[in-house]
């Protein structure tokens, strides 16, 4: 009997635990979209440049998720890709030159759709048909 209500407690609780993370890294995403934002309406190099860091810490945390096995890969190498195009942006910066990296890291966006799409849930016909 124990071990019946231990088991119905964890099979209650392990879903609430990858809600959660799934939350998490939602939560981060949307900050890090948020601090793109910023960095592209920014209009001088120095606060530009406090964006794209706050968007490397944001990726090093989406880093520490638990993706699933399927697309682990595959996010981990869109997060390096966003990541590379950052310090790109910031090298430029660096040489005063502002709308260069502005344009570079309009890239970022493209990333995020390729990327964005490898944890959308199935839709209706995938689901009866398959991919």
């Amino acid at each position: 009997m124990k071990l019946l209500i231990i088991f119905l407690c964890s099979a209650l609780f392990v879903p609430s635990v990858v809600a959660q993370q799934s939350q998490d890294l939602n939560q981060t995403m949307k900050n890090m979209g948020h601090a793109y934002k910023q960095a592209m309406e920014a209009q001088q190099s120095e606060e530009i440049n406090k964006h794209l860091e706050t968007m490397l810490l944001l990726i090093q945390q989406s880093k520490q998720h638990n993706f699933k096995a399927d697309v682990k890969v595959q996010s981990l190498q869109g997060l390096d890709k966003v990541s590379n195009v950052i310090q790109t942006a910031q090298g430029l910066l660096a040489q005063a030159k502002m709308q260069q990296a502005k344009d570079l890291l309009r890239q970022i966006d493209g990333l995020r759709k390729e990327y964005h799409e490898l944890h959308e849930p199935p839709g209706f016909w995938e689901l009866l048909f398959g991919k």
